[in-house]
């Protein structure tokens, strides 16, 4: 027992230190030869998910690790599956978009994990590092807090208690669809205390509840709930396309009350101006305060989803043919490195590099932010800023001449580090 005790938790180890060195998905750009080279004792058999005609990939291995087979061998020529070992360096050559999965085994015994291979077509993508105005409205209206009031008895009460909750979007007043707070307050006046029927989405579920109002001590008729319809900010833009297309952010908008996703029904960039910067200090993060006018003038660009990997949409033609800088290739999360990098921000209104250090590669991490984990290490920087602050989340991670991905948090606790996610999963929208 004490035998098996031991074997079971060495298996447990081993499969904690390797687990994460592979990542579950590996992207492959269409047509270039590539190395994967991730160091770990496992292998197995690659295969291709959809049939298609044409050949689509080739895999190559090492000449000392299969002497006496073949360079390479295509999947499409008949061939079902063939064999890749990650204790080597192993060459990948993709021809045409598809799809492929590899079945992988520890020590080539014990079951490791499915990888998903998804070849892509190559991107170059213009680093921006400007600042953006935000500008979001919701979809209906967001519950942000449930509370209580007096109603004209002298009670206290709460009417949506039990039937609406906090993160809940109230889309439908008994038909009717809801565009803002003010019209909302309105029909709840209106309904003088009758039953409604309010139309809910709630964890992406679309439902009926019905509820009352009560009246006030100033006889307003009131449900007792704190509502949002919009939300501003500031943040940095990451790249632009020269389709015009955009992404920014490098995480989503989060209500700041429900700490949820915005349920996004439009939204729109603005030009905006660096006018001061709070130096952020371990424990403390600091801030870029930025000038921002809502008008038809200021805007650059329309956000058409808002989501956990940023903020994406379609910028002004002028925005893409003004840019500071020209395209790059993307770097795919394998490629990148520990080691010397750097971010493109605007801190003095104009963007500029700045060197920073990429201390850890997740390339498992659950959280997709939190991919990259970079320090600043350029003294400018540090001396106008203290390291990373709010306000340059979505600023580019260049390293090794390519756009590796956005900076998105700063760790609380030491302000010269922050998060980063990989540019790969901003290229999915």
């Amino acid at each position: 027992m004490v035998l098996l005790a031991a074997l079971i938790a060495l298996t447990g180890t081993v499969y904690y230190m390797y687990w994460d060195k592979i990542p579950s998905t590996i992207k492959i750009r269409a047509g270039v030869e590539q190395e994967l080279d991730f160091k770990v004792p496992v292998s197995g058999e690659i295969y291709r998910v959809k049939e298609q005609a044409a050949q689509a990939a080739t895999v190559t291995e090492p000449v000392q690790s299969r002497e006496a087979e073949p360079a390479a061998e295509s999947i499409s020529d008949a061939v079902e599956s063939i064999h890749v070992d990650f204790a080597h360096t192993v060459k990948v050559k993709a021809n045409e978009i598809d799809t492929y999965q590899m079945d992988l085994k520890l020590f080539g015994i014990l079951p490791y994990k499915n990888v998903d291979i998804e070849i892509i077509q190559d991107k170059m993508l213009i680093p921006s590092g400007i600042p953006i105005g935000i500008y979001v409205k919701t979809s209906g209206v967001l519950v942000v807090g449930i509370g209580e009031f007096e109603n004209r008895k002298g009670d206290q009460v709460s009417p949506a208690k039990y039937v609406l909750q906090k993160g809940d979007y109230i889309i439908q007043i008994d038909g009717e669809e809801i565009e803002n707070k003010k019209q909302f307050i309105e029909l709840v006046e209106e309904s003088g205390g009758d039953d409604m029927v309010l139309t809910i989405k709630r964890n992406n579920e679309i439902t009926d509840v019905m509820v009352s109002a009560d009246q006030n001590q100033n006889e307003e008729w009131k449900l007792g709930i704190w509502i949002r319809d919009n939300a501003q900010g500031i943040g940095t833009m990451t790249y632009e396309d020269t389709d015009h297309t955009f992404g920014a952010l490098g995480h989503g908008i989060n209500d700041v009350d429900t700490s949820l996703l915005m349920n996004l029904e439009e939204g729109t960039l603005y030009k905006t101006e660096i006018v001061g910067i709070t130096r952020g200090a371990n424990g403390s993060p600091g801030e870029l305060t930025g000038y921002i006018e809502y008008d038809s003038d200021n805007v650059i660009g329309e956000i058409t989803e808002n989501t956990a990997e940023g903020i994406f949409g379609i910028c002004d033609e002028e925005l893409v043919e003004s840019a500071s800088y020209e395209p790059i290739p993307i770097a795919l999360k394998q490629e990148i490195e520990l080691g010397p990098a750097q971010i493109i921000c605007s801190v003095t209104g104009e963007p500029e590099f700045y060197d920073v250090e990429i201390v850890e590669v997740n390339l498992e991490q659950e959280n997709i932010n939190r991919g990259i984990v970079i320090q600043v290490v350029d003294e400018k920087l540090l001396t106008l800023t203290g390291g990373i602050i709010q306000g340059m989340s979505g600023s580019p991670i260049i390293q090794n001449g390519k756009l590796a991905g956005a900076v998105t948090h700063v760790l609380v606790q030491d302000s010269t580090r922050g998060y980063g996610i990989f540019i790969e999963e901003m290229l999915i929208h």
